[in-house]
This record gives structure tokens, C-alpha cells and sequence, in this order.
């Protein structure tokens, strides 16, 4: 299948420099995933593509306008107040 000849031209243009020790270790690498590969070229046309492995559907609330926090209870716990607005550090001199 694949050479270590190969396994030196994939390294070249990867731009990788190994040695024949770790170009026959990528080389049973690189066939174990190509063997990978061919398991899934088995797979027949008529399977459904499984995006999950659940069914999954989005569960939405009622988007449904209620009162929001007063300017006191949003104020409360800050740490810095001023005038009734958040008080954050002078970034611009």
C-alpha cells in the first residue's frame, strides 16, 4: 500500500524532517487510517447520515416579555455607584 518513500514526499511537503525509524512509524499509521477509510467506502447508499447519535430536538421556551429589575435591585450588589448608573474605571484621560 503505502511506502516509506511516500512517507518521506508526505514529510517533504509537510515541511517535517524525520528519520527512517519515524517514517515506517507514520507509514503503519498513515494504513491504519487508510484501512479506516476503506471500512467506511463499505457503507451503502442507502444509510442515513447520523449527525447525532441521539435524536435531539431544540426545546424553546415561550419567548414571553415579563418586568425586569429595578434600577435598585440591578444597583444593589455593585460595588461602585454613581447617579444611579454602574461606575467603571476612567479609561480615557
Amino acid at each position: 500500500m503505502l511506502t516509506v518513500e511516500d512517507v518521506f514526499k508526505i514529510a517533504e511537503l509537510a515541511k517535517i524532517e524525520i528519520n527512517r525509524e519515524e517514517a515506517e512509524k507514520f507509514r503503519k499509521e498513515f494504513e491504519s487510517i487508510i484501512d479506516y477509510f476503506n471500512v467506511l467506502d463499505e457503507v451503502g447508499e442507502d444509510v442515513e447520515p447520523t449527525f447525532h447519535v441521539l435524536p435531539l430536538k431544540n426545546i424553546f421556551r415561550e419567548d414571553v416579555p415579563k418586568e425586569g429589575l429595578s434600577r435598585e435591585e440591578a444597583l444593589m450588589n455593585a460595588k461602585h455607584v454613581e447617579d444611579g448608573y454602574f461606575k467603571g474605571p476612567k479609561i480615557v484621560e
